[in-house]
This record gives structure tokens, C-alpha cells and sequence, in this order.
């Protein structure tokens, strides 16, 4: 199992960034990939991006262009770069691996950072 902890959350203004932290607590080239979803209250929880140690990165439609996902492999830590953000981004933001395990993968998550975006 790994344990992954976020950071960076909070209130901004319409048109404003936020950058998101994800702690992994296994060297993230062990991981499958790093990935990051949100659930706005009242909807399912939806995918936002995904990246693999040195994969390419992928990403929602709704966030393309303005959100970027990146790793740092010498922190162990996945960051999301949120930029132009909007109220359909307020939502809690959960990291997850996709993990390796014996038969296949499984995924972990991580406890969630809300992001609100006031208009």
C-alpha cells in the first residue's frame, strides 16, 4: 500500500492558479502512475489527469491547456499546476497510484484537498 498526501488546496478567485502536491511514501518510479481525480459535491468523483514515470501525460478535455501534471522523482511527490481556474473546478482533488501488485495493479488514494473558485 502507499500512502500518498496532498497539499495545496484552497480558496481562489476566478482566473487564478493553484499547484497541488501529492506525497508519495515509495519512490515514485516503483508506481505505475500518478494520477489525480475530483469530486464536486453532488457528482461523481471524475478523472483529471494521469502520468507514468516518464510517460506522457494525459488529461481530461475539461482541463486541457490549462492544467499540467508533473512528477518529481527526487521528492517522490506528483504535482498538479492548475491555472485559469474556474467554478467548475471547485471540487476536493484526491491523488491516486496505480500500484503493482502480484496479479495485476490496484490503486491507492489519498485523503483529498478541497480547491474552491469563487467567481
Amino acid at each position: 500500500q502507499v500512502q500518498l498526501v496532498e497539499s495545496g488546496g484552497g480558496l481562489v478567485q476566478a482566473g487564478g492558479s493553484l499547484k497541488l502536491s501529492c506525497a508519495t511514501s515509495v519512490p515514485i518510479f516503483t508506481v505505475a502512475s500518478m494520477d489525480w481525480y475530483r469530486q464536486a459535491p453532488g457528482k461523481q468523483r471524475e478523472f483529471v489527469a494521469s502520468i507514468a514515470f516518464l510517460g506522457t501525460p494525459n488529461y481530461a478535455d475539461s482541463v486541457k491547456g490549462r492544467f499540467t501534471i508533473s512528477l518529481d522523482d527526487a521528492k517522490n511527490t506528483a504535482y498538479l499546476q492548475m491555472n485559469n481556474l474556474n467554478s467548475d473546478d471547485t471540487a476536493v482533488y484526491y491523488c491516486s497510484a496505480e500500484i503493482f501488485v502480484k496479479g495485476g495493479r490496484a490503486r491507492d488514494w489519498g485523503q483529498g484537498t478541497q480547491v474552491t473558485v469563487s467567481s
